[in-house]
């Protein structure tokens, strides 16, 4: 991963709420639904979606379409490289 990379990661990582989807993903121990998101949270849909879309486009978060839903899953790789660029600092 490249510098710019990282810093698209550490600028979707600088708001409360997308600390608070990432921490919620983390505790799942698998994927979740949206709709499950939502639930956890006091925003609305399109809110969500926006900082899912922030978390998705730095790579932290992957994203599975089934039908009309959405399911969300940590990308564990991002992450190990994430740790592994802070360690190095």
């Amino acid at each position: 991963m490249s510098e710019m990379d990282f810093a698209l990661i550490f600028k979707a990582l600088s708001d409360a709420n997308r600390l608070q989807i990432i921490n919620t993903l983390s505790g799942a121990g698998g994927e979740l639904c949206a709709c499950r998101l939502l639930e956890k949270f006091s925003i609305t849909q399109p809110t969500l979606s926006y900082h899912m879309k922030m978390l998705c486009d730095c790579g932290l978060i992957n994203m599975r379409k089934e039908g009309k839903w959405a399911y969300y899953s940590l990308n564990t790789e991002t992450i190990a490289q994430l740790k592994e660029y802070i360690n190095s600092l």
